[in-house]
């Protein structure tokens, strides 16, 4: 049986291979053609939160962001999968404030930040874990804005058939050119509705997103407006320093593009009307960025993809912080 990965980046520690990853990649253009693809491009699988710029564009086209006088910067909170570092965890907090809310209409389950730092003062404190903390509440935060706007019960969100959770799919269902709701469907760790698709699709999807090409001009205004939050606030995405943020300025904001859990990544290229999606088959989330990266090399998009897939992946340190290992990408020509 011929596997659908590819090697994909090795891991080397005092100059010994330790381990391998394999994976997917998938290139692919607005007029729905693969480019390129390395490993089976229609291998079926999660993108998990690499869907979230797209769970967000009905957010936008309603007028439901507009009407809670919402800005760029909830925008892009409303893509992210945030570390919960103190500016991300106040524009929840303020959010749901705008929406006379409290934590417990969201969701996503209780959490704590990312870094060990800002958990710490969060015991210091004396706080405890949160669902404002969930790297999924700013995305929550967009369904709930969505809910009150259209004059949906703001309860049962994660529900399919929820009137938003079918809103998110009419949008998504014109860029895969299908029937979203009739795709393989499980739950994402956050406790929404997640669909699975092949990575050809998802990649197409991506292109058409980049490129905005969809039938309304009120659904082209919106996709370029988020296009245009994630482009401003990068960092609102993950974090500070992140791979996202290194990424999207290192190209000068002309790729953008969103991790999912269990090693997915999708790029968008507006200019081009590209779409990349990529998936490490064993789930991780290491050398993810630095494959997407190679891929940008490949595709012309920056001159330094070295240089960015080291910066975005690092060096493999010991507790001491002292280097002992490389991660090294080896994308298949």
């Amino acid at each position: 049986m011929t596997l659908p990965f590819v090697p994909m980046a090795e891991i080397r520690r005092g100059g010994i291979l330790e381990s391998l990853h394999h994976g997917i990649a998938v290139v692919a253009d607005a007029e729905g053609r693969v480019l390129q693809a390395w490993g089976d491009p229609a291998f079926v699988t999660f993108p998990r939160s690499s869907l979230k710029p797209f769970q967000a564009i009905a957010l936008v086209e309603t007028g439901a962001a507009d009407a809670a006088g919402l800005t760029e910067e909830h925008l892009a909170l409303a893509c992210a999968s945030h570390g919960a570092e103190d500016f991300q965890v106040a524009l929840v907090r303020g959010w749901l404030d705008r929406l006379g809310l409290t934590e417990s209409a969201l969701v996503c389950g209780p959490d704590m930040p990312r870094s060990q730092a800002d958990q710490a003062q969060v015991w210091r404190s004396g706080g405890d874990r949160s669902r404002v903390y969930h790297n999924c509440s700013g995305k929550h935060c967009g369904f709930l804005t969505l809910s009150k706007h259209i004059g949906a019960s703001v309860a049962g969100y994660d529900d399919p058939a929820h009137p938003a959770q079918r809103l998110y799919l009419e949008a998504f269902s014109e860029l895969i050119g299908e029937d979203a709701a009739k795709l393989p469907r499980g739950i994402d760790g956050c406790g929404l509705p997640a669909i699975a698709l092949p990575m050809q699709t998802m990649a197409k999807a991506a292109a058409r997103w980049a490129a905005a090409k969809v039938a309304t001009e009120s659904r082209r205004t919106a996709i370029r407006r988020l296009q245009s939050a994630i482009r401003t606030y990068p960092d609102h995405l993950s974090g500070r320093d992140s791979a996202t943020g290194k990424i999207v300025r290192a190209t000068q904001g002309q790729v953008l593009l969103k991790g999912g859990a269990e090693g997915y990544v999708v790029g968008f290229v507006p200019a081009q009307g590209l779409g990349i999606a990529v998936k490490l088959a064993d789930g991780a989330a290491r050398a993810k960025m630095g494959v997407f990266a190679a891929l940008l090399g490949r595709l012309g998009l920056t001159d330094a993809a070295d240089a960015l897939a080291e910066s975005v992946e690092g060096e493999i340190r010991d507790s001491n912080g002292k280097p002992v290992g490389s991660i090294r990408v080896t994308l298949p020509a």
